[in-house]
């Protein structure tokens, strides 16, 4: 249940920010807004701005004219507000929480609508900074919700230092120090035959040796050890290294920051969230890494289980870099994406001329097949997850 919950929070309120970030700007440039969705299809509840007023609507399944079951409005009410000009926007929340959309007049999107009327409420009547400006605003909004999430923390939390003594604080689950049999507490005095003194020493001993087996001594309980363990490895996100690691993080003391400071803090992570992910494309493209790594909607489920469980701190954390992630894949010129509508408004910029509606169409349904290759790709390697452990 707890992971349930967690997944619809997470998925719910980054796929709201996107969207309230197209609504936004659509309104701010004058383009009708048809609807606004807080999750997908059927809809539950719904309510439009009307002349004088508003229309609120409730759906379930009823009978229609033939006596057969159908999903439709089931009550219909309206509240009085006399001089209210009304946009005739459908504002309503859907029956599957994960997710959102906008809808808006006069653009060609994944919904394949190719209807518009060169109307000046349209989105396509509009200047193309304009329509660019629509286009990435989702963007926009997932990336300061991120700076957001990340300044939040750094102001709570503090600044932190970490401690230069050598002793293990935390260990990762299912990683060579765990395995071996490494408590936090222990502190590591030799690594292969080299004393160590401060932290700083034990990770540059670990890091030059990845996947190479290395023998520790470590101190107990006041009694020395010494244990040997196979050391796995991780990319540095800055220079793109291959570092060895063996799952052990050290002390941390957490210092109070001003409000600047934090935003500086929040600038820096969330520039780094999005360096991750430039670093995992490259990968993928130099074959370092596997499209099998790549994770879908379970892997992000059980992320977001596992976080919530852990506290606010780890939740909210997972949450930026994920918004992180809906910002850096949503801008990537992929039609059917925002990316994608921006290059081709781009591209009709540059030749001057609009493209015709049967090429746009072309254009959405090939980035709708690559989307749902991608997406399939992905699922099937989340259940394979889920199945194999």
């Amino acid at each position: 249940m707890i992971t349930l919950i967690a997944t619809i929070v997470l998925l719910g309120v980054l796929i709201f920010i996107h969207e309230l970030g197209h609504y936004l700007a659509a309104r701010s440039i004058g383009v009708r807004v048809e609807r606004f969705s807080i999750g997908y299809p059927p809809r539950l509840m719904a309510f439009t701005s009307i002349k004088d007023g508003w229309k609120f609507q409730f759906f379930f399944y009823r009978k229609n004219e033939k006596g057969k079951l159908e999903w439709g409005p089931i009550k219909t009410t309206s509240i009085t507000r006399s001089g209210r000009k009304g946009t005739g926007t459908e504002y309503c929340f859907a029956i599957i929480p994960f997710g959102g959309y906008v809808k808006v007049a006069g653009i060609i999107d994944e919904s394949m609508d190719a209807t518009y009327k060169h109307e000046p409420y349209e989105l396509m009547s509009k200047p193309k900074w304009q329509q660019i400006w629509f286009m990435s605003a989702g963007v926009i909004m997932n990336t300061l919700l991120a700076f957001v999430i990340f300044t939040g923390l750094s102001y709570s939390s503090g600044k932190p230092i970490i401690s230069n003594e050598p002793v293990i604080n935390e260990l990762l689950p299912g990683l060579p120090a765990d395995i071996a049999g490494l408590k936090s507490g222990d502190k590591i005095k030799m690594v292969e035959g080299k004393n160590i003194l401060t932290w700083e020493n034990l990770t540059e001993e670990i890091h030059q040796r990845p996947n190479q087996k290395i023998d520790l001594t470590y101190l107990r309980d006041g009694t020395t050890k010494s244990i040997s363990l196979e050391t796995t490895f991780q990319i540095n996100p800055e220079s793109g290294d291959t570092l060895g690691v063996i799952g052990i993080y050290p002390k941390y003391q957490y210092y109070p920051v001003s409000f600047i400071e934090s935003m500086n803090m929040g600038m820096g992570a969330t520039a780094r969230g999005f360096g991750m992910l430039v670093l995992s494309i490259r990968m993928l493209v130099s074959g370092q890494a596997s499209l099998k790594e790549l994770g879908g909607p379970i892997f992000i489920a059980q992320l977001a289980g596992e976080t919530a469980k852990l506290g606010w701190i780890p939740f909210l954390s997972l949450m930026a870099l994920i918004s992180c992630n809906l910002a850096f894949i949503n801008v990537l010129p992929i039609p059917g994406l925002d990316g994608g509508h921006i290059f081709l408004t781009l591209i009709e910029g540059i030749i001057r001329r609009p493209l015709t509606v049967k090429v746009r169409l072309a254009i959405q349904q090939i980035g709708m097949v690559l989307l749902l290759m991608l997406m399939i790709t992905v699922i099937v390697n989340d259940v394979g997850r889920l199945f194999g452990n």
